[in-house]
């Protein structure tokens, strides 16, 4: 673990470096795909000179695509910095609690039950808010049987998440054999995940919630600290723990669920990300929580960059790309944490 005077010294060429790099991407994201854009293509296109067809792919195809990329692949890191932190396991993952399993639920019944009924609300469709509330749902359900008497057990949590895990993926299986080959390529690909859809109402929502969630969780990252020594240590600090796991658990729901709700299960991000800054800059979630938002955009905006290139004008689903790429990344880090002697 570096030490924490080296981190604050150079904290901010740090953050500058993330900032340049996710400049760089997201201009590349904006270049690449299935037609392929100079620099001076950009240049035309920010100063009002480029013609009608560049303008509208730019301006309306791959800005908001780019931001929204951005946006979802910050939220899902901060949300599983935040989770790794509370269960203070940096082999944890927001999915643990029930989200994603939710989530898909939520939009499987509004593909294959729904399917007739026309309806949006703040850009996002049907399917979209059917997962959000699926998500939230399985939430709320796991974090009842959680709550007891002496307070919010993380273990009976950690079990709940599995359990209605498991529930909600066999009512998914379910909603599978009743549905017909149009509804199952629609679940199918909801589950990889995408931003296809995205638009500059959806960009907008994701800025208000990632922005809020991102402000209320950092205001938690002293009381975050002092919980790695323990809840009972944490408690002795001045730390209330029933309300710092309340607010962090309502926030990675809430950040979750309109995450998947927009842009489908995309995986690793909230695991690989957060997991890896910790070896950069330690464990202090004053650095973790805002550099890992800033590699979860970078990442995402690259592999969404490389899903559009990879096999144009067919597009990949965004998912599938961080899936390979979070496998292996994963598994070498796990490689490298046994080869040092780290434990969990």
């Amino acid at each position: 673990m570096r030490p924490l005077n080296h981190i604050a010294q150079i904290w901010p060429v740090l953050l500058l470096a993330a900032g340049l790099v996710l400049l760089a991407s997201v201009v590349a994201s904006l270049c690449f795909g299935a037609l392929t854009f100079t620099p001076t293509d950009l240049w035309a296109w920010l100063t009002g000179r480029a013609d009608a067809q560049t303008q509208l792919i730019l301006g309306q195809l791959r800005l908001p695509r780019t931001l929204l990329a951005a946006l979802v692949g910050g939220l899902l890191a901060i949300c599983g910095t935040a989770t790794q932190g509370l269960f203070r396991n940096s082999l944890a993952d927001p999915s643990l609690i029930g989200v994603s399993a939710g989530a898909a639920a939520g939009a499987s019944v509004a593909i294959v039950l729904l399917r007739d009924v026309q309806w949006s609300l703040w850009g996002l469709s049907l399917v979209s808010l059917g997962a959000f509330a699926g998500g939230l749902l399985v939430v709320l359900l796991v974090y009842r049987l959680a709550r007891g008497a002496s307070g919010t057990s993380v273990v009976t949590m950690l079990l709940g998440g599995m359990a209605f895990t498991f529930l909600a993926g066999a009512f998914t299986s379910l909603l599978e054999f009743m549905a017909d080959n149009d509804m199952l390529r629609r679940m199918s690909l909801w589950r990889m995940g995408g931003l296809d859809g995205a638009d500059f109402v959806r960009v907008g929502l994701l800025a208000v919630v990632t922005t809020g969630i991102a402000a209320l969780l950092l205001r938690q990252r002293q009381a975050l600290n002092a919980l790695l020594l323990g809840e009972s240590e944490a408690r002795h600090l001045g730390v209330d723990v029933q309300c710092l796991q309340r607010r962090v658990i309502v926030c990675v729901a809430l950040g979750m669920g309109v995450a998947v709700a927009t842009a489908g299960t995309i995986a690793f991000i909230g695991l690989v990300v957060p997991h890896m800054v910790r070896m950069l800059v330690g464990p202090d979630h004053r650095y973790v929580l805002p550099l890992s938002g800033c590699v979860g955009a970078i990442l995402l905006v690259l592999a969404d960059t490389f899903a559009r290139s990879v096999m144009a004008p067919t597009e990949l689903p965004v998912g599938l790309v961080t899936a390979f790429i979070g496998a292996p990344v994963f598994i070498s880090l796990l490689r490298q944490r046994r080869y040092l002697g780290i434990g969990s």
